[in-house]
């Protein structure tokens, strides 16, 4: 099949070129096969195997972390304060009248 004729490489495609590689397949076999260069399949593993050691690096808990949470608590709760007023609007718009409501008089 013609280089032009197979399009960009999908991640995907990239990690299962890359995958032969590391099984051992030589890259003046694969390169043609796939219709790139040899320096970009190197590439390829290259950005593959530091992304896999990225994964297994330990990252030290900092401020943002705390934060992160402390925004996702209130997103939560405020995600449930407007679905209890929708249902208080949706309940006032079918003539329900709220129930619990003392006068404060």
């Amino acid at each position: 099949m013609p280089k032009s004729s197979r399009g960009r490489f999908s991640a995907k495609r990239k990690r299962e070129a890359v995958l032969r590689l590391l099984r051992g397949e030589p890259h003046d076999l694969l390169s043609p096969e796939l219709g790139v260069k040899g320096a970009t399949l190197s590439g390829w593993r290259d950005a593959f195997l530091e992304g896999g050691l990225g994964s297994l690096r330990s990252r030290v808990r900092d401020g943002r972390d705390e934060r992160i949470l402390k925004l996702e608590r209130k997103l939560g709760q405020v995600t449930m304060d407007f679905e209890l007023l929708e249902q208080k609007v949706e309940s006032l718009e079918a003539g329900v009248p709220l129930g619990g409501r003392r006068s404060r008089r």
